[in-house]
């Protein structure tokens, strides 16, 4: 086949699957609403039970091997001579249980909200003298998936208070706001539509419980904002940045959204 043949070929069908999301998505505006149960769900119960299966064992869960390397640096001293995380916290099944849940928080040094990546970031920048990296690296990741771990099981717990407050409302009012060419809102698929399908996939009901998750789509592990910037993308929408200030204000909200459900991590999603 001719270079210019193939990229009319490939051209072709790109226009073809682009018309038959815009036509589900089209679809899925005018159907009737079917929204959640009182009580939130998590991903898991949307999911195949040979996915549920992966997830639960660790043996199987690929995203265990972040947790693993995690562990490692949670341990290691930095070049710059600082004390691991470890010659701080000590033992993180003890000192880091029950931290992922309160996150995202407001930090008071930063004087806003931050999230457990950012939150990770920021400690290691005070007192390990490391520069701050860019969101989603390897390090990152794997810091964030280990401490999340160690609340395995610990229900989502946001943190009070007036700025908290404020923070989730902002993220509640970007959740409902339409975006994109296809003109959706997070809350008209995962609020109205729960249970529904899109594209020949079961729509969740979009909880943080979580994350980081590794997903099969992605044969990757990423963090909630990766998966947020994804679903911006699907709606042909122009993403937040990464640590944006409203990448955090939807995570605020999600984390008030899913109170009730247990933390994951790492889960393991389609």
């Amino acid at each position: 086949m001719r270079l210019e043949d193939r990229a009319r070929l490939t051209a072709l069908v790109a226009a073809a699957l682009a018309g038959v999301t815009a036509v589900a998505a089209s679809a899925l505006a005018q159907a009737p609403l079917q929204g959640r149960t009182a009580a939130p769900r998590s991903g898991q119960e949307f999911m195949s039970q040979a996915t549920r299966s992966m997830q639960r064992d660790d043996s199987l869960n690929p995203g265990m091997l972040w947790v693993r390397e995690g562990e490692q640096l949670w341990s290691t001293a930095p070049r710059t001579g600082s004390p691991s995380c470890a010659g701080c916290h000590g033992d993180a099944a003890r000192s880091m249980k029950g931290v992922a849940p309160r996150y995202p928080a407001h930090d008071d040094v930063l004087d806003r909200a931050v999230n457990l990546g950012q939150r990770i970031d920021q400690c290691r920048h005070r007192h390990q003298q490391l520069p701050l990296p860019a969101a989603e690296t390897p390090q990152r990741l794997a810091l964030e998936t280990f401490v999340a771990h160690q609340s395995r099981g610990l229900p989502l717990a946001p943190p009070g208070g007036a700025r908290m407050d404020a923070e989730r409302e902002r993220g509640r009012a970007l959740f409902q706001q339409r975006f994109g060419q296809l003109d959706l809102s997070c809350a008209m698929c995962h609020d109205g539509n729960a249970g529904g399908r899109l594209g020949g996939s079961t729509i969740p009901e979009g909880h943080a419980n979580g994350y980081p998750s590794y997903r099969l789509e992605w044969q990757d592990l990423g963090s909630l904002q990766r998966r947020l910037r994804n679903c911006m993308v699907g709606v042909r929408a122009q993403p937040f940045g990464f640590d944006s200030p409203e990448v955090v204000a939807l995570e605020s909200w999600l984390q008030q959204r899913g109170r009730g459900l247990t933390m994951e991590t790492p889960a393991v999603r389609p």
